[in-house]
């Protein structure tokens, strides 16, 4: 089931539009605000973002720009009053996938939503790099100078997550928050185990541990 972000601060439509897509079977979590935007797009994945330029706090093209910038290829809809054609082309110059004015109808909305997730993924940038790593997003794979690794589901989840934020500290909760996974308790090792693993491929020095805060990928080291 795919899950969706809605970024829109007209009330309103955001229990309309939560509702009617609930209802046609997607996830959907809510921003009112492009703090509130950003935040959530920085904690965790979604399939799809309906984002409003007109934003309060942080203007839609910012949280674009900073999510391009970040090389997250997620599909973006803009949903926005302003309609004029400068607009679209700026939204789409920044990396909107596709553009609706408002008034508009939920069918079409919801046509628009089906057409961007049925695209091929990482069309638009396929390959993360951090100091020397390089995590290709189409293949799945990791290549290093000592070779190419396939990565399984969680392992590839928890180093799109280091390469897209690298330096930043992870707690155990955020990483297993980036999993979706939960069939593994609180308690268990699972980020342990997996921390282990990756560095196998990246070497022991590339994910810092820092006692009672997390993880930390800073992408050095040597394979071992």
């Amino acid at each position: 089931m795919e899950k969706l972000l809605l970024v829109e601060d007209e009330v309103l439509l955001v229990d309309r539009l939560k509702t009617n897509l609930s209802q046609a079977g997607y996830i959907v979590d809510a921003a009112l605000d492009g703090e509130e935007g950003a935040y959530l797009l920085e904690e965790y994945d979604y399939d799809l973002i309906i984002l409003d330029l007109g934003l309060p706090k942080k203007s839609g093209l910012a949280i674009l720009e900073t999510l391009r910038d970040a090389h997250n290829p997620t599909p973006v809809l803009i949903l926005t009053a302003r309609n004029t054609w400068q607009e679209r082309v700026e939204g789409l110059k920044k990396g909107a996938d596709d553009y609706l004015g408002k008034p508009f109808h939920f069918e079409e909305l919801l046509a628009r939503i089906e057409v961007l997730l049925k695209r091929p993924a990482q069309t638009r940038d396929d390959k993360l790099k951090v100091n020397g790593f390089e995590l290709d997003l189409n293949r799945r794979e990791l290549k290093t100078e000592h070779g190419t690794f396939a990565l399984t589901k969680t392992e590839f989840a928890l180093l799109k997550t280091f390469f897209n934020q690298p330096y930043r500290v992870f707690s155990k909760d955020q990483l297993m928050q980036r999993l979706g996974d939960h069939n593994h308790e609180r308690e268990s090792n699972v980020i342990e185990v997996y921390i282990r693993k990756l560095r196998q491929y990246l070497g022991k020095e590339a994910i810092e541990t820092l006692r009672g805060q997390g993880y930390r990928f800073v992408g050095q080291g040597d394979a071992t």
